[in-house]
């Protein structure tokens, strides 16, 4: 199996039940999601998007972890995505503010 070149982990606060509840999800991460995923599949980048369960940084969200960076980054919006994304298609490390 092929790995992606990237995974974006993004914060939607869903519990078990599979309902999103919570800081990042009150904080419009649901509709992030399809916003980053759109961006991501038009932009044809070698990508995963995936949502997660609470990742414990409630006062920053919505949060989004990028994945071979490892960077952590809160408060996103479609403008920081915009900007993530437009690093990574330029082959520079993005610069948001990290957690």
């Amino acid at each position: 199996m092929k790995k992606p070149e990237h995974h974006f982990l993004v914060c939607a606060s869903f519990r078990v039940s599979g309902e999103p509840q919570g800081v990042c999800a009150n904080k419009g991460a649901v509709d992030l999601l399809g916003y980053l995923e759109n961006e991501v599949i038009d932009r044809g980048l070698d990508a995963v998007v995936s949502s997660t369960g609470c990742l414990k940084f409630c006062a920053k969200g919505p949060v989004l972890v990028h994945y071979p960076s490892g960077a952590w980054y809160g408060e996103m919006n479609k403008a920081k995505i915009d900007g993530l994304l437009d690093a990574i298609e330029d082959g520079e490390t993005p610069e948001l503010a990290e957690l």
